[in-house]
């Protein structure tokens, strides 16, 4: 695509370079989930991730030579108190998963601009023999629903608000709050953070704007 040319789901190879993006993402993730074991390297996941992501991507739409494809977003894993978005340099000290912990991956791929992000939350240990409890269960729970509040929300017409208080308000009966601040925003071709945002749980300040 043009670098100033802005193309929209109404065409169908836009459509189909979306689809092949969110199948290279959850591909990887199912495969990053299964490394999320007890004493495994969080930046091992993360370079492995990243070059799975880039391998993927450069599996497709082999003749377009000049066709720009592979990160959006790279690996992340952030660990219990870690909120999102941890990908540690290789000067940073390493840590390894144990029992228990709560781990939030998330990445994101792109073909030719056209940007597929995924992420999911996975406890260390966790089975059907080993089932999830108390504050992390209800963790998982509360962004569940909000999510699932969410996806039929955001629609035509709606505003930030008419998202945020009804997922707000499915979290409470868990005693569970968002943190402050953080936004959702909208994809344009090769922009990850688009002009338009939801706010999980906005300031004052940011109410009144």
């Amino acid at each position: 695509m043009g670098d100033n040319e802005e193309h929209t789901i109404a065409e169908d190879f836009v459509v189909t370079k979306y689809k092949m993006a969110g199948e290279i993402v959850n591909r990887t993730l199912k495969k990053l989930v299964e490394m999320c074991v007890p004493d495994a390297s969080v930046r091992g996941i993360c370079v492995e991730g990243d070059k799975m992501l880039m391998e993927e991507c450069n599996k497709v739409f082999k003749k377009e030579k000049t066709m720009k494809k592979g990160l959006a977003f790279p690996v992340c894993v952030s660990v219990n108190n870690c909120i999102n978005h941890y990908s540690p340099l290789f000067s940073d000290k390493d840590s390894t998963l144990k029992n228990g912990d709560m781990v939030k991956i998330d990445m994101g791929a792109h073909l030719d601009g056209l940007i597929a992000v995924v992420g999911h939350t996975v406890v260390v240990g966790a089975s059907k023999e080993s089932k999830v409890t108390g504050r992390k269960a209800d963790a998982i729970l509360a962004a569940y629903y909000s999510s699932e509040a969410a996806l039929r929300l955001v629609k035509p017409g709606n505003q930030n608000f008419a998202v945020t208080v009804p997922s707000q308000r499915l979290a409470r009966p868990l005693s569970v709050n968002r943190w402050k601040a953080c936004c959702l925003s909208s994809f344009n071709s090769g922009r990850i953070d688009g002009e338009k945002t939801i706010i999980q749980n906005p300031t004052e300040a940011q109410r009144k704007k």
